[in-house]
């Protein structure tokens, strides 16, 4: 409550990313939030001192070092707070910060965030688009009655236009039939009354997304909407990287098919005010 005075709306709205999403890099968070590399990092060295947020840097051989950022003591007693639930301690968010930076995970992670990061910054240069929904795996899971495991789930609006979609983020390490494995579980939430969205597939590269659409065209058993993308068709998720399977043109997200549904136990239904995740800026 005493640092309440120093702390404002992009403030708040770090902690609700990084305690959904786990970890974001500077870059991430300068793409979505700031006018700058340095403004953002100043800003987000301000907020370590207060315990707001704390960092690491990813060391990995020959690999890239990005600062990684996630909720320090007082972003989870916040966004707890907000929640209405029990905040956790100190050592707890401290556990949880080690964690993160020692999982053989992270990688994906930031490269699922990466995505989705992407879409929110084309939102910044096109006022008609929006990404009125993000969820991590957790919560979407959770939000589909445990039917399927996406990387993650967003709804993408494009003027009138509102295109839900589950996530896949290939890194390459998985066989292509581990992938396929994953689509008949979509099939059967549709099926059961949940809603109809585009799988998308993020390719490690062009040969992977080739393999897969041969695979896709043997047939595999789904009639839901499988797109596909990789690095080399385009760093912009947002325009026409995607390629439907059974289709080689490549189309704009909100141009493939996607249908709401019902609400119901396993359908949230289209995006509410509160499910975007930079809601607390719109008023601005």
């Amino acid at each position: 409550m005493d640092l309440s005075g120093r702390l404002n709306a992009r403030d708040y709205t770090i902690a609700n990313l990084l305690d959904e999403h786990t970890a974001l890099t500077t870059a991430q968070l300068t793409a979505m939030l700031f006018g700058s590399p340095i403004t953002c990092q100043h800003r987000l060295s301000s907020l370590r001192k207060l315990r707001f947020v704390d960092r690491f840097i990813r060391n990995q051989p020959t690999r890239p070092r990005p600062m990684c950022w996630v909720v320090g003591p007082l972003a989870a007693r916040y966004v707890a707070l907000a929640r209405d639930e029990a905040p956790p301690t100190p050592k707890a968010v401290q556990q949880r910060a080690e964690r993160i930076m020692a999982s053989p995970k992270l990688d994906h992670l930031l490269g699922i965030n990466g995505f989705f990061v992407a879409l929110a910054a084309h939102s910044r240069t096109e006022p008609s688009t929006r990404l009125t929904r993000w969820w991590s795996e957790r919560s979407s899971t959770a939000a589909y009655g445990r039917r399927i495991r996406p990387d993650g789930h967003g709804v993408w609006t494009d003027g009138t236009t509102s295109v839900g979609f589950f996530v896949e983020y290939d890194t390459g390490t998985e066989p292509i039939g581990r992938l396929i494995d994953k689509l008949p579980a979509y099939q059967r939430l549709r099926e059961d009354g949940g809603p109809d969205y585009p799988v998308l597939l993020v390719l490690h590269s062009p040969v992977r997304e080739q393999h897969l659409h041969q695979r896709l065209g043997t047939g595999v058993g789904t009639t839901v909407t499988i797109a596909t993308t990789n690095p080399q068709a385009g760093p912009d998720p947002a325009a026409a990287v995607w390629r439907v399977a059974g289709d080689g043109h490549r189309r704009r997200l909100a141009d493939l098919p996607s249908a709401h549904g019902q609400i119901g136990p396993i359908n949230p239904g289209p995006p509410r005010t509160a499910d975007d995740p930079l809601r607390l800026l719109q008023a601005h």
